[in-house]
């Protein structure tokens, strides 16, 4: 009974690792349909999200088995319940790449208003932490988790840099507000990515050690 539960631990992760693979991949190729100004790619990522939402559906109904079943406790009750919080995160994640690609597909339809150099930058280190994140995660690392949960400063300091450079677009030509206000959106998502890798990295800490890091500036 034991072996098999283990299997069925095992199983959940491997599953929840494939979530997490298929929104990193979703968060990217939504970067690149705005860079390139690939409308095809932006459609197809959006399409892919029933994806993301199913398997978020299997997990949490493999989480609440397990615990109806198998009745756990310690550390194996804290790794489901940490996986159920977990995958909200990731659809959430999932839910952004789609929000970057509607924002996307309407910046295709005016001139580029500038090429995007910072908002690859967010993007690369949002994708970063989230996979520092998750590898924290399966190989229940502590401290690859909170040295995630300090990288967000680095994507909100960037955020702020880019609307102070959209501002002052706006401020010089009023014909700029739509798309510098949409880009603003893009970055403001990618702030979010990051928050929700930080999320999962503060849950890793939990998993592992017991404690409750969020709030406590960690």
């Amino acid at each position: 009974m034991e072996r098999k539960f283990d299997e069925e631990l095992k199983n959940l992760k491997d599953k929840i690792l494939k979530l997490g693979a298929l929104v990193e991949e979703q968060v990217q190729n939504a970067v690149n349909a705005l860079v390139k100004r690939d409308s095809s790619l932006a459609k197809d990522v959006i399409e892919k999200d029933t994806q993301v939402n199913r398997i978020e559906v299997e997990i949490d109904e493999e989480c609440i088995r397990l615990i109806a079943l198998r009745q756990p406790v310690g550390v194996d009750l804290r790794f489901i319940t940490t996986a159920m919080k977990l995958v909200t995160d990731l659809e959430r994640i999932g839910d952004l790449a789609v929000d970057i690609c509607e924002r996307a597909m309407e910046l295709n339809l005016e001139p580029q208003l500038k090429p995007f150099i910072d908002i690859p930058r967010m993007a690369d280190i949002s994708m970063q932490m989230l996979k520092g994140a998750l590898d924290a995660f399966v190989n229940r690392d502590s401290k690859l988790a909170q040295e995630v949960c300090a990288r967000d400063d680095e994507v909100d300091n960037l955020n702020v840099q880019i609307f102070r450079e959209l501002l002052t677009f706006m401020v010089e030509d009023s014909h700029t507000i739509s798309r510098a206000v949409r880009i603003s959106y893009i970055s403001k998502y990618l702030e979010r990515v990051a928050d929700h890798a930080t999320n999962i990295a503060e849950m890793v800490v939990y998993l592992v050690e017991g404690k409750i890091i969020r709030h406590m500036g960690a």
